[in-house]
């Protein structure tokens, strides 16, 4: 059900928000596989995939990409969280018809929704794979001796303490973001990402920014929901989720990513040993927009095979 007022392609939910997406790859009723991508922090449904188009073509994939809630032209939630991420990709893929079972990829904090399927709707899922995906510092199964003095824990506990009690704060600190020099922005960046992380950065279509409209408090609402309802506590953990041999869950994660450490994603499949890990030596953080790296998780999630990526 579209809505002639929108630029792209949207579906009227049963609260009534609507939730636009794209349909990319090859046509939805000759496709073989049917993929959903959910795009993480500050990104959009026209995230960048880049999937070469012959491996596209050769293994019949249809991707559905949509616009989280509240991002792009998709309407807000009035309260997110992992469970209604979930109901939003299963209401999806019925109004869209994209069958009883279908796969799942989930990009950096596009994992949260990702893990809440495979809790809430494993019979939808043929497979799911995670790309450098976030890590929650509140799940139990994690060694305290391992993150007790993690910055990165402290960051996200000082942020959510911000987001609850003084939002107005926060909004200020983005604003400022907007007078910094893309230079500086590169710069600065190096602290959180690795060489080959800075050189998508430097490309001008090689990730996706929303910096310019960080202004916007709707824009701003929607990146401070989104953070909460993947750092809040849950009511589960991945370590709590049923995942048997015929699953096909996989981990793709950059052994040099400097915003999710590679530690933590081990304590995962300590938890889960079937898993599959794929752990790209000189990867960062952005390995989703690597050369080969799409191709490689392509081959693995619908295969089975595994390809060298780098």
């Amino acid at each position: 059900m579209g809505d002639s007022c929108s630029n792209s392609k949207r579906v009227k939910l049963r609260d009534g928000r609507f939730l636009a997406y794209v349909e990319e790859g090859v046509p939805k009723e000759e496709a073989k596989h049917k993929i959903i991508i959910v795009h993480g922090f500050g990104c959009s449904k026209n995230m960048n995939f880049p999937a070469s188009k012959e491996l596209i073509e050769e293994l019949g994939v249809y991707f559905l990409i949509h616009d989280r809630s509240g991002y792009g032209e998709s309407d807000s939630k009035a309260k997110r969280s992992v469970k209604s991420e979930v109901d939003d990709i299963a209401e999806l893929a019925d109004q869209l018809e994209i069958g009883p079972k279908f796969y799942l990829i989930g990009i950096s904090m596009g994992s949260y929704p990702a893990w809440g399927c495979l809790k809430h709707i494993p019979h939808r899922l043929s497979g799911v794979a995670f790309v450098a995906p976030t890590v929650n510092y509140q799940w139990p199964s994690l060694p305290e001796k391992l993150i007790k003095k993690d910055y990165r824990r402290v960051f996200i506990k000082w942020c959510l303490w911000i987001s609850e009690h003084a939002p107005g704060l926060l909004h200020y600190w983005l604003i400022q973001m907007l007078f910094l020099t893309t230079i500086t922005i590169i710069k600065g960046a190096a602290f959180y990402f690795n060489s080959h992380d800075l050189d998508v950065l430097e490309r001008p279509t090689g990730f996706p920014m929303v910096k310019d409209k960080q202004q916007l408090k709707i824009v701003f609402d929607t990146i401070r929901d989104d953070f909460v309802a993947c750092f809040e506590k849950w009511d589960f953990e991945p370590a709590d989720i049923s995942i048997s041999e015929e699953s096909s869950v996989h981990i793709w994660h950059g052994k040099e990513d400097k915003l999710v450490p590679a530690q933590l994603q081990r304590c995962i499949l300590e938890k889960q040993p079937l898993i599959n890990y794929h752990e790209v030596p000189d990867g960062g953080h952005l390995i989703g927009v690597y050369n080969g790296i799409c191709d490689a998780v392509l081959y693995a999630l619908l295969l089975g095979e595994v390809r060298k990526s780098l």
